[in-house]
């Protein structure tokens, strides 16, 4: 197994090691671990565990549930604390490298017997849609989109996969 696999399990069956949208913030504990921050606010409840990033609204019973939850691909190019990637997710999928280009992922989708179309273009980013699933994918169209000249010839390049959202 490896990242890309991960990616794409993600894309394509919108859970995380079983848990997903709707799930209590207990069912993401099982999953991903419990070394994570809680940022709570409005009502809301943001859980970050550095690759993953989960939001979760109170439910009709009243409890916390996970109304989305995104894959923050774009934090590994920078922090490459053993703490980023929770080590449920290393354990099973191997090493997380910094960088996943998009191709790789679509080839995985599409091997799945799922589809991915363009939804959305920006100057900077464009978001693709896996069909059957609904998840986003955001993937970077140009790294200085704003003509600064401080691009990082090391850091995110065109192509790369910056997020991974189900809502």
């Amino acid at each position: 197994m490896s990242a890309v696999d991960f990616y794409a399990h993600v894309a394509t069956r919108c859970d995380v090691l079983g848990a997903g949208v709707g799930a209590h913030p207990g069912s993401w504990e099982t999953a991903v671990g419990t070394e994570f921050l809680d940022v709570p606010g409005g009502g809301l409840l943001r859980r970050d565990y550095g690759l993953v990033e989960i939001n979760f609204s109170p439910d009709q019973q009243g409890r916390m549930s996970c109304f989305g939850f995104g894959i923050k691909v774009q934090r590994l190019l920078y922090d490459q604390s053993p703490s980023t990637v929770p080590s449920p997710l290393s354990r099973r999928y191997g090493h997380f490298v910094p960088r996943a280009p998009f191709e790789d992922l679509r080839s995985a989708v599409l091997a799945l017997g799922h589809t991915v179309e363009l939804d959305d273009t920006s100057r900077d980013m464009h978001r693709y849609r896996v069909s059957e699933s609904g998840a986003r994918i955001h993937v970077i169209a140009d790294p200085d989109p704003y003509g600064s000249g401080d691009h990082d010839p090391d850091g995110h390049q065109v192509g790369d996969i910056w997020s991974i959202d189900v809502w």
